[in-house]
Formats: structure tokens, C-alpha cells, sequence
């Protein structure tokens, strides 16, 4: 049995419903995380259904933080019910800000001649959250680019000079809260984001905060940074994850389990966190 602790429902900008996302994992006999962006608002429904069905879960989030000025995503696993409504008010703010920076993103994207309706953005998302991804999405549909990627690279990506991104939680702070609510916080894709050297840099601060693990698999990985990513991992006395960031139609190249066919995270990647989770109870 695989695992595959990097997921996302319609919750974030994912395709597959939270039922969807158990059923699926149950017919490749993977054990799965939940981990919406910024979010745990999937996750009642999708503990249910694999307590339905009998799956093995993970309920966890994925939160946008900063460091050093730059973008990183931290991910909570092991989220206890009795916590969810914390991790919903911390993102609160969040939410607030990141949707200024949604219409603001539309309304440039409108200056610019493109015809985009904000509140029809909204009606496809089940909480009417929105991310960059959905306004890919609906560029794509109205045939402004041919590929959501494309949008990215022509538009949305931050280096283009049109999106400005809300504030965001530090690093630190998220590490902090993960530990608070007696979650596992694991740091995603962190060579997506930079290099190994800043990594290692980072790592120490990190490891202070609480830092438990690092993703050191991960779809958009080269057999390169796995190699290294595993060597840090090893380095720093961190746990390792891995998971596909699995996104449904929405990242067609990436499939649940495997990735982009790169990806083969054994079944005690997981039980390394759960015994851990254990100790802590």
C-alpha cells in the first residue's frame, strides 16, 4: 500500500468532490491526505465517507505563508476535528485579503480588454472562494488562452506585473499554530520554491518553530531534487512526505498516487507521521 499526503477537493481549486477524492484512493489502495488551501472546510465530509467506506485518511491544509519575501506552502497533517473551526479563523483574514486581490486581478485583467465576471467566478467554487487557478480556468473556457498553464505564464504569475498577492501568514507563525492544534506541519515543494543551499539555510529557524518534515517528494520534481530533497531530509533529522498535489482536471498531468508517473511513496512515509501523531496524543 502507497500513500499520497498532498491532495485537493472543489473545496480549494481541485475538480473532485471530498467523496470523490475517498472513493478514488479506496479503488487504488491508497491511504490519503486531505490538504485544501487555506481551508479544512472539505474535511468533515471527507473523514464521513472514508469512515463510510472504510478508507484510510488524513485530514490536513495547506497554508500560503511568507518568508523572506517569498511564497511558501506549509502543510498541517493530522488535523483533529475539535480544532477545524481555529484553522477556519485564522484564514478568515486571509480570505479577506486574498479576495481584494482576486478583483482587483479581474479588474485589471477587464482594463486590459479581457471580459471576466468576479461573481460568476465565484458560483463555480462550492464556498465561493477563488483562487488564481479558477481564474485560469475561466480564461480558458472563454478562450483567452489554451491552457491554464499558458494563463499562468502570460498573466496571472506574479512576475507578470498584474497580480499582486494578499499578505500572507510568516512561516514561522504557521509552523507555530500547526504545532499549537497538535497537527504535523510539513513544509511542501520547498525546491519548487528555491534552491538547496536557501533551503538549508531556512531549515534550522524552521526546525525551532516546530517544523516536523519536508515534502521531499512531489509531482513537479525532477529525480534530481528527490535525491537531494531526501538528502536534507536525512541531514536535518526531518520527516519525509510526498504526495502528488493532486489537483483532478483541473492539473490533467497530474494523477492521485503517482503524480506525473514520477512518484512512489511507500506506506511507511505515512506511518512514520502516524506514529508520531501517536506520541503526541
Amino acid at each position: 500500500m502507497n500513500c499520497d499526503l498532498h491532495t485537493h477537493t472543489v473545496h480549494s481549486d481541485g475538480s473532485f468532490t471530498p467523496v470523490e477524492l475517498v472513493r478514488a484512493a479506496k479503488e487504488k489502495n491508497l491511504i490519503i491526505a486531505l490538504t485544501d488551501h487555506n481551508t479544512v472546510s472539505g474535511l468533515s465530509e471527507f473523514m464521513a465517507e472514508a469512515d463510510r467506506i472504510g478508507a484510510e485518511v488524513v485530514g490536513g491544509t495547506e497554508l500560503s505563508c511568507v518568508y523572506n519575501g517569498g511564497e511558501f506552502h506549509l502543510l498541517g497533517l493530522f488535523i483533529e476535528p475539535q480544532h477545524y473551526s481555529r484553522v477556519e479563523s485564522l484564514c478568515i483574514d486571509y480570505h479577506s485579503l486574498k479576495e481584494k486581490s482576486n478583483i482587483d486581478l479581474i479588474d485589471k485583467l477587464c482594463a486590459m480588454g479581457y471580459e471576466l465576471n468576479y461573481a460568476e467566478i465565484q458560483k463555480q467554487n462550492v464556498n465561493g472562494r477563488v483562487n488564481r487557478a479558477h481564474i485560469a480556468a475561466e480564461l480558458l473556457h472563454k478562450g483567452y488562452v489554451d491552457s491554464i498553464p499558458r494563463a499562468f505564464e502570460r498573466l496571472l504569475d506574479e512576475k507578470c506585473g498584474i497580480y499582486v498577492p494578499p499578505k500572507r501568514l510568516s512561516l514561522i507563525e504557521g509552523i507555530s499554530f500547526i504545532r499549537k492544534i497538535n497537527a504535523l506541519p510539513v513544509l511542501a515543494h520547498p525546491l519548487k520554491e528555491i534552491g538547496a543551499g536557501e533551503l538549508r539555510e531556512m531549515i534550522p529557524n524552521l526546525k525551532e518553530a516546530g517544523l516536523i518534515g519536508i515534502e521531499t517528494m512531489h509531482s513537479s520534481y525532477t529525480d534530481e531534487k528527490i535525491a537531494i530533497s531526501k538528502e536534507i531530509a536525512k541531514e536535518f533529522d526531518l520527516l519525509e512526505s510526498g504526495g502528488s498535489d493532486f489537483h483532478g482536471s483541473v492539473k490533467p498531468g497530474v494523477q492521485l498516487g503517482v503524480g506525473k508517473g514520477n512518484l512512489d511513496i511507500p506506506y511507511e512515509i505515512y506511518f512514520k507521521f502516524k506514529s508520531l501523531k501517536e506520541t503526541l496524543k
